[in-house]
């Protein structure tokens, strides 16, 4: 997943250019992948890493034809490129049908739903065998499936990291077996890729600054400039994407003198927990008039926790999309993710760079904003 790094955009351009690495990992086989004819098994827990919310058909009510917060519909490239791709590319990439690895959080979020899809019929019309890993939100399955990538010798992996961090160690391990890798969504932590002098290929996601930049833009929009407002955040804070939202809503709207950002809760990206964690911050913080959640479940247990509290008037909510749900009441505007065009990016790019091309480091895509009376449509989620 990258829009970026914690380190910044400097930093991040100066690993993902940065070269190889040099260290082994063995390769187990306990990994859960398939192919693209069919199916892996799903996971259990709800919703995992960052983004999400859900690509289903779009509720009643107008469906959305929201506006792109940046870039145009082609999204902007890094100014870094790599390639092309080394002469000793697995021999994968070199037969009719070069086989590409995807590994996935889970396929509970639609937004991997939608993800995955896309993934096994734009890899099949490009001419991939794309054989689809689910770590069913575990960072050691995760590292497992890779493994088992590595084992089957695939041509390259599109790699969702579990967790930001942890994924580092993926990215080790297929640079040792000389596996391009291409990240989507979750940002791989750049420090730690840095440190362990291991590199991806490319990103390709989100500019999640953006997304939470236009949001803070939105709410002082509709308040008014100098409105006052005391602002929660329904976050997830162990993931570099949110992190980034998170700032990118906290600087918009920081030129107004009378704002102020309060507590971030952990949501976890579960609708669930975020209908705890909102419900506790409200009610620990009479004063709140609103509510940032920087991902789509997220957005879906604020909607709830505001409604169950009777705070609809009191309490404003801005965030990332949640599924199917339309843009009424507390719930003033939203910004969409488009995941299975990612995927489409991803897939492009993979044929691209093993083809004997060089790519860009980096690919963020605009988003799209959604305000009151809308309803994102299918696919466009948080």
């Amino acid at each position: 997943m990258s829009p970026h790094r914690k380190a910044g955009a400097a930093a991040a351009l100066a690993c993902l250019a940065a070269v190889t690495v040099a260290c082994s990992n063995p390769a187990t086989d306990n990994a859960s992948s398939s192919s693209s004819s069919s199916s892996s098994s799903s996971s259990s827990a709800a919703g995992s890493a960052t983004d999400t919310a859900a690509a289903g058909s779009s509720a009643a009510g107008s469906s959305g034809s929201g506006s792109a917060s940046s870039g145009g519909a082609s999204g902007s490239a890094g100014s870094g490129s790599v390639g092309p791709a080394p002469a000793n590319l697995p021999a994968s990439c070199k037969t009719d049908k070069p086989v590409l690895g995807v590994a996935l959080p889970n396929t509970v979020n639609p937004y991997y739903v939608a993800m995955r899809k896309s993934f096994e019929d734009n890899g099949a019309s490009s001419g991939f065998d794309v054989k689809v890993a689910i770590a069913n939100d575990s960072d050691s399955n995760q590292l497992s499936q890779v493994q088992s990538f590595i084992s089957q010798k695939v041509c390259a992996v599109a790699l969702n990291a579990v967790n930001s961090a942890p994924g580092v160690s993926s990215v080790k391990a297929l640079n040792a077996a000389g596996i391009p890798v291409f990240t989507v969504n979750v940002i791989v932590d750049s420090k730690e890729l840095q440190a362990q002098n291991a590199t991806i290929v490319q990103y390709v996601g989100a500019d999640q600054v953006e997304g939470g930049k236009v949001m803070g833009e939105q709410l002082l929009k509709d308040m008014g400039a100098d409105a006052t407002v005391f602002a929660g955040i329904v976050g997830d804070p162990d993931q570099i994407p949110t992190n980034q939202r998170d700032q990118g809503f906290t600087d918009a709207i920081k030129s107004n003198a009378n704002a102020k950002v309060g507590p971030t809760v952990n949501s976890k990206v579960d609708p669930n927990i975020a209908l705890q964690v909102t419900t506790e911050m409200l009610q620990g913080n009479p004063s709140m008039n609103v509510v940032f959640a920087d991902t789509g479940p997220g957005a879906v247990g604020a909607i709830q926790a505001v409604k169950a509290l009777n705070k609809a008037d009191k309490v404003a909510i801005y965030g990332f999309c949640a599924a199917d749900t339309k843009l009424e009441g507390a719930y003033k505007a939203c910004a969409a993710q488009e995941p299975a065009d990612y995927a489409r990016i991803v897939v492009e790019q993979a044929k691209t760079y093993i083809g004997g091309k060089g790519v860009p480091v980096e690919i963020l895509q605009p988003l799209k904003v959604f305000t009151a009376g809308q309803t994102p449509g299918q696919g466009e989620v948080g």
